[in-house]
């Protein structure tokens, strides 16, 4: 008599886990490549914040100084002085997921440089603002 046995064969189950291999050897350096590029986006739009907060620092600048447009090493300490565009302690308080390495002044550009995002070390991202024209 045939008994009614039901489940699967072995061969089914290898089957099945020969296709989640190959979907976990493609799907998990997608996701890592990802989440990289998550972190740089994130590190972009945190330099675009800093940019914002000079480029009204500069402009409250020149209100207060009759149109005149300030140097980059003048703007960085107004910004970080009392008018509180820019945290005091570190210059680019921009939040506790985004470590800014660099904040550097030269006479018309001001160059940021982001390399953590929710500390993990990313490749260096940098944005400049240029003090002359506020871009």
């Amino acid at each position: 008599m045939l008994r009614n046995e039901k489940g699967f064969t072995l061969i089914e189950i290898i089957a099945v886990l020969v296709i989640l291999g190959i979907l976990a050897a493609v799907a998990i350096p997608k996701y890592l490549d990802i989440s990289e590029q998550a972190r740089i986006l994130a590190a972009q739009g945190a330099i675009a914040e800093v940019k914002g907060r000079l480029s009204s620092a500069q402009a409250k600048y020149m209100m207060a100084n009759t149109g005149t447009a300030p140097t980059a090493a003048v703007l960085v300490p107004y910004a970080a002085g009392a008018n509180g565009y820019l945290s005091p302690a570190n210059l680019v308080n921009v939040g506790p997921d985004f470590t800014i390495a660099e904040l550097v002044s030269t006479a018309a550009n001001i160059q940021i440089t982001v390399n953590q995002v929710q500390g993990k070390d990313i490749t260096p991202v940098s944005g400049g603002f240029l003090t002359a024209n506020g871009t």
